[in-house]
């Protein structure tokens, strides 16, 4: 894809979506982390309604650990993986507590060092909690970033470093907000909703309906 194209896509994305945010509910930079952990395989709808409660007894690392495994897994028993899941939440909350004074580490290897962090989880709290100009790929960014051209790639990283090549600097910082909440709302997975699409002008998919 042409650079103009790709400046034209998130000019009309961001004029349709201009405060585009994670629909995930936080309300500190470890509740964030604790929320993008429990996402994986996950809605954020079904991960929203688990830490309501969760945060209410729990939202700090000490706190969290206090807790303990058990009142952990009765409150987000609800989110598939849930038994591997409040293990990494333990184990990430003894690590944050013995190497980082309870807070939410802003290094990358850091914070992939954490049980149940990989490298999508780390570019969300770079980019959300910290400002850092990154792109965390998922399922929707992965599938809108082949499906219109924007950036094709085999693998995660790939349409991360695709992404990163083509994407203005303008749009950087909000680029993988905005083309998730297109890929969960309009570029839909079995059926893309076309005839609606602010980008398809400039989308390079064959099968626009």
């Amino acid at each position: 894809m042409k650079p103009i194209t790709a400046k034209r896509i998130f000019t009309s994305l961001a004029e349709a979506n201009p405060k585009p945010t994670t629909e995930l509910t936080y309300k500190s930079n470890f509740e964030l982390l604790i929320a993008v952990m429990l996402s994986a395989q996950a809605t954020d709808i079904s991960v929203n309604k688990a830490t309501r409660k969760l945060f209410d007894l729990a939202d700090t690392a000490e706190t969290m650990l206090a807790l303990g495994e058990k009142k952990i897994k009765r409150e987000i028993k609800s989110i598939g993986l849930f038994n591997t899941k409040t293990k990494n939440i333990i184990n990430t909350c003894q690590i944050l507590i013995e190497k980082h004074q309870g807070l939410v580490p802003k290094v990358r290897s850091q914070l992939e060092a954490l049980p149940g962090v990989g490298r999508k989880t780390a570019n969300v709290i770079l980019n959300t909690a910290f400002g850092e100009p990154t792109i965390a790929v998922d399922t929707h960014v992965f599938r809108v970033a082949n499906r219109t051209g924007l950036a094709r790639g085999k693998t995660p990283l790939a349409v991360e470093q695709g992404l990163l090549d083509i994407v203005p600097n303008p749009f950087i910082q909000n680029a993988h907000h905005l083309l998730i909440l297109h890929g969960r709302y309009t570029c839909v997975a079995r059926e893309p909703l076309c005839y609606n699409c602010t980008i398809r002008s400039y989308c390079e998919f064959n099968d626009k309906n």
